[in-house]
């Protein structure tokens, strides 16, 4: 177990310690690889982690394969970023076109970037009806912060208990998983525990979690704070990767307390549950805001925040809201192809039939295996609990062998969770068969060594 490690029953281990490189292992690695982290440290400084035990020098990439610097390929089974697959030609086409003809910010009249919004506003519920545009999800977290404060007149935010959100000051306090809601410093933020599905049945759990949310409700009322927001990644992705619905009561709470529910769908939008293209519906419930990111333009830094018709004339007031490099031209139409390909290839329903082959062959070796846990997914966004064979209890050593393991093997993941024990598996959108059935294999072997 590795110095970060605490003990997994008490402890929060953030997603970069679950997942990183640490100094130590700098004798097992190569002099040219030691070397260019070692430059790495002094210009980009510690801030700035590194994946896996031994770190991966990524220099080109095609469809689900990455490739380093000797030729070797990966199967990539982690970047949503790419979600349609890395360097997908009409993405890149669509780019290379736009740069050579116009770049430019949205004060001005541009054909492309209002048929953008009008097609990706199509796709919500029709009281979800103005975008707009900014750079990363953070800064979309952070503006849909700002438009329930300047909404309901509150500032107190709930979030989930290992949330991440982004990295904005106002936003790094609402992600407890990097250290800083629990820590104390901001009354305006509260954090409410998921029902752990080893405790709490199934049965139990929407109202069991509305009775956290409603004490929170109540903590802020009393403080004189009041709510402004539920903040919920719909896929949970930082818990641990919780599939079930259980939101509907607890946003009927928020609601009812006058505030307001930002669904993130920074990470689960974009059809990559399989059932649709946004997360929030898989609850049940439709949000007031939703925030957009990661892979919204493929790879090009694209982000937004869409708003309920309730909102609109907040942004022309107090709220106006301007970003010089969110929505520009180059952004839309990587965007704009993005959405095009989700839609021409059918990404969606690959996403529900790969999603399913995946978590089917996961099953089979949990069966097999006394370390592997519960499995839960959704589309192509699944995670799988590592324990410990003897109590059951979790196992982020364990976990942070599997993810090396799979790394040795030529398949890329992560760990996530609480205890940093959730393997996350999260591939680009257009995987086939052979390569779902090439990750169970390679996950088979690593299991057996």
């Amino acid at each position: 177990m590795t110095a970060h490690f605490r003990d997994a029953r008490t402890s929060r281990v953030s997603p970069l310690d679950a997942n990183g490189y640490v100094p130590e292992n700098a004798a097992g690695l190569d002099a040219r690889t030691r070397d260019l982290i070692r430059r790495r440290a002094d210009v980009l400084g510690p801030a700035s982690p590194l994946m896996y035990r031994n770190p991966v020098e990524i220099v080109r990439a095609q469809g689900l394969r990455l490739y380093d610097r000797d030729g070797t390929s990966y199967l990539d089974m982690y970047n949503n970023v790419a979600s349609v697959g890395h360097s997908h030609p009409k993405v890149v086409d669509a780019v290379r076109r736009q740069i050579a003809e116009l770049n430019t910010h949205t004060r001005y009249l541009n054909e492309e970037i209002v048929r953008y919004a009008e097609d990706l506003v199509s796709t919500f519920p029709s009281q979800l009806s103005t975008v707009m545009f900014t750079c990363t999800g953070s800064e979309a977290n952070d503006l849909a912060l700002r438009i329930a404060r300047e909404a309901t007149g509150n500032t107190g935010v709930i979030v989930t208990e290992n949330a991440y959100h982004g990295g904005t000051i106002n936003i790094a306090a609402c992600s407890p998983s990097m250290g800083s809601a629990d820590s104390g410093d901001e009354p305006w933020v509260r954090v409410v525990p998921l029902p752990d599905p080893r405790v709490v049945a199934d049965i139990d759990r929407e109202s069991w979690f509305a009775d956290r949310v409603r004490e929170c409700i109540d903590g802020l009322n009393r403080d004189g704070i009041g709510v402004a927001a539920l903040l919920v990644d719909t896929i949970f992705a930082s818990d641990g990767v919780l599939t079930d619905s259980f939101l509907t009561t607890a946003v009927d709470q928020v609601h009812q307390a006058g505030g307001l529910f930002i669904a993130d769908e920074v990470q689960p939008g974009f059809g990559r549950l399989g059932s649709g293209m946004w997360g929030f519906a898989r609850h049940g419930v439709v949000a007031d805001i939703a925030t957009l990111g990661k892979p919204m333009a493929g790879g090009v830094p694209l982000a937004g925040v869409v708003l309920g018709d309730n909102l609109v004339e907040l942004t022309a007031g107090e709220l106006r809201y301007f970003n010089t490099f969110g929505g520009n031209a180059v952004s839309i139409a990587a965007a704009q192809a993005v959405l095009d390909v989700i839609r021409g290839e059918e990404l969606i329903e690959n996403a529900a039939v790969m999603g399913a082959r995946l978590t089917d062959g996961l099953r089979t070796s949990a069966h097999r295996d006394p370390r592997v846990g519960a499995i839960r997914g959704a589309g192509l966004f699944v995670g799988v609990d590592v324990v410990d064979a003897d109590s059951g209890e979790p196992d982020p050593s364990g976990a942070l062998d599997i993810v090396n393991g799979l790394r040795a093997h030529g398949v890329l993941i992560s760990a996530t969770g609480r205890h940093g024990n959730v393997l996350k598996i999260r591939p680009p959108l257009p995987i086939s068969a052979s390569d779902v059935d090439e990750f169970l294999t390679r996950f088979e072997m690593v299991l057996v060594a």
